[in-house]
């Protein structure tokens, strides 16, 4: 469980991308931008990661996060079908860019599990993404955010959670 009060718990940023996700909270961004309160505490003063459009970023640029290799080789993972990825976003502005979840062997082979684009709402949401089982291979779950077209619309991510099979 990541709900990012303290820091990233193993989430990676993906190097080979155009930007990062980063770590704030409601009380450090500007007015406009990002959601009013995390969704852990509810509280301006509480953190989870965000990407937003901006003159640093063009539209369609990526900033890509993974999350720690899970493994196959855990019987209860190779069993267990109802391995599931939940967490909270938030993408509210006219300008949203796109919110692409992938799972991914060690091979790089990649397989979309959710492709959100433009306005979901100004509020959290929560989603669950059941992982699929391809054969024993080690894998992760990488989170993609695309930049929009305005400057104050974002992409934010909090309390990501892997179901404890694995």
């Amino acid at each position: 469980h990541c709900n990012f009060e303290f820091d990233l718990c193993g989430w990676k940023q993906d190097e080979n991308y155009d930007f990062n996700w980063h770590l704030r909270t409601s009380s450090t961004a500007k007015l406009g931008t990002g959601p009013a309160t995390d969704h852990t505490l509810q509280e301006p003063s509480g953190h989870y990661i965000f990407i937003k459009s901006s003159f640093f970023q063009l539209p369609g640029q990526k900033a890509r996060i993974s999350s720690p290799s899970l493994s196959r080789k855990n019987k209860n993972c190779k069993v267990c079908e109802g391995v599931v990825i939940i967490f909270y976003y938030h993408m509210y502005g006219a300008h949203i860019g796109s919110l692409i979840i992938y799972q991914r062997t060690t091979l790089n082979h990649e397989k979309i599990l959710l492709n959100l684009t433009g306005n979901q709402g100004n509020f959290w949401q929560r989603k669950a993404l059941t992982l699929s089982g391809d054969g024993d291979e080690d894998f992760q779950v990488v989170f993609e955010g695309i930049a929009g077209e305005g400057p104050k619309d974002g992409i934010a991510l909090d309390d990501l959670t892997f179901s404890k099979e694995c």
